[in-house]
């Protein structure tokens, strides 16, 4: 069993041999550090002089998916349980058809969220949230009156031009 602080080895063996193997493996591991720093290899690193991220808080067990979703900006929506899932989906709707071209297409969007909603009413798993189906009506109302408050006014009609009459024109010769 070997026991290593800083640059001090201490052997639980009785052979002198073991201990000069391991003092001399570190004195070459610190022997290229230093040539490594001399060469000028750590300076200008990402990260150096910054505070390491998160020292000082509290131990969490779920650091490393915390970091991994924040670095790939994964959606944290992912992470709900079905039921919230569908209720955010829903709270969400009028925002994810607005651009929709048709009122078939707004239904058709409607009937799929609702498909979904019934599937799980049949099966549900996870906590025990109550959860509607959309009214494809209302949704298609509000559809109609975003759609309309969004279209601006038509422009009103330009004043036709005055005609010149042929006797006003300038002859450049």
């Amino acid at each position: 069993m070997t026991l290593r602080r800083r640059e001090t080895v201490v052997t639980l063996r009785l052979t002198g041999e073991v201990a000069t193997v391991e003092l001399r493996w570190e004195a070459s591991v610190e022997a290229q550090i230093r040539s490594a720093q001399e060469r000028g290899e750590f300076d200008n690193l990402p990260g150096a002089g910054k505070p390491i991220a998160g020292r000082g808080l509290p131990y969490d067990e779920s650091w490393w998916i915390k970091s991994f979703l924040e670095r790939e900006q994964v959606p944290t929506d992912l992470l709900l349980p079905t039921p919230l899932l569908l209720r955010r989906r829903i709270e969400h709707l009028a925002d994810e058809v607005r651009d929709l071209p048709t009122e078939q297409a707004v239904r058709a969007v409607v009937a799929e969220l609702n498909a979904e909603v019934l599937a799980w009413l049949r099966n549900p798993s996870g906590p025990q949230v109550a959860v509607r189906p959309a009214d494809a009506d209302a949704v298609v109302r509000r559809w109609r009156d975003d759609r309309r408050a969004a279209t601006p006014p038509a422009p009103a009609p330009a004043p036709a031009p005055s005609r010149r009459r042929f006797w006003f024109r300038r002859r450049t010769t």
